[in-house]
């Protein structure tokens, strides 16, 4: 079972991450085009990992993103995947639930989006969001229609259900790697304002996300107990600095190529049978 190495932004298994003294800015004082740059090489690295991990075929590989409002996730996504061939890349993005997913487990819907051997999947928000937003908006849990309260049990027993949800796919050949965008209030400030300020960011805003920018405290204390219960060798967390969106985005391409270096994926050789049926299909065609 695939379980992660040591790095500097990965959150301990140990249940001591804290929240307010992680950095949301670059602890390195390389400037962007150095950023940029390591972008682009990891890109391309990882379009050719997609196509050992397709053509190995024994694992799926998922990437989580969560992080509060304007951190980053699409343009993150889109960025570090641009190198990837859309046919073996399954990207999922979970908004509010559907009354036929709230009818449901709240692992249900995610379950279905999961990649399958020889994929790359990604989940821009997940199950995650029913120990997060759910946490914050314990009245959301209504639509649910459980026969229980939202109280630590509750949470606990979510939380106790994802680690074990994780593991059991980690067994089963499935690599999940957890990215939390990690921003700073006055950044996202200056994020929002943008989406006001420029003619095409303002279908993005939305005069809810101010509302769960009151909220801040709330979500802080909210992520900080859900990584610490999640983190773990088979299922990491990674807590990226957003502050700096291209620093951001090449510490992410590289821990994604890290994961598969150490997956070490690699094109299978043909031995016995096979090797001597494709000696004689190339003479063949030879002799055409």
């Amino acid at each position: 079972m695939f379980e992660a190495d040591p790095h500097p932004h990965l959150v301990p298994f140990n249940e001591s991450f804290r929240i307010a003294a992680t950095p949301t800015a670059p602890t390195d004082d390389r400037d962007a085009k150095a950023w940029k740059g390591r972008l682009e090489k990891a890109t391309k690295e990882l379009g050719a990992w997609q196509d050992r991990l397709y053509a190995d075929g024994r694992y799926a590989v998922l990437f989580v993103f969560q992080a509060i409002d304007a951190a980053g996730k699409d343009g993150t996504i889109r960025h570090v995947f641009d190198g990837v061939n859309p046919c073996g890349l399954r990207v999922a993005s979970f908004k509010q639930p559907s009354r036929v997913e709230v009818a449901h487990d709240f692992l249900w819907r995610s379950t279905l989006e999961l990649p399958r051997r020889g994929e790359i999947g990604v989940f821009n928000r997940s199950y995650y969001e029913e120990v997060l937003v759910v946490r914050v908006h314990p009245e959301l849990l209504a639509a649910q229609r459980l026969d229980t309260k939202p109280n630590a049990e509750l949470w606990s027993n979510r939380l106790r259900s994802i680690v074990e949800y994780e593991r059991h796919l980690a067994t089963q050949g499935t690599v999940i790697v957890k990215f939390f965008l990690n921003m700073s209030k006055d950044e996202q400030r200056d994020r929002l304002l943008a989406r006001l300020d420029e003619a095409d960011k303002l279908w993005k805003f939305n005069v809810a996300d101010l509302a769960e920018r009151d909220r801040w405290a709330d979500y802080q204390d909210a992520y900080e107990r859900c990584l610490n219960a999640t983190s773990k060798p088979w299922a990491p967390w990674y807590a990226i600095p957003a502050d700096d969106k291209h620093y951001m985005r090449s510490q992410v391409a590289s821990v994604v190529n890290e994961t598969f270096e150490r997956l070490d994926v690699k094109y299978p050789e043909p031995r016995g049978e096979q090797l001597r049926e494709l000696k004689a299909a190339r003479a063949k065609l030879a002799a055409e």
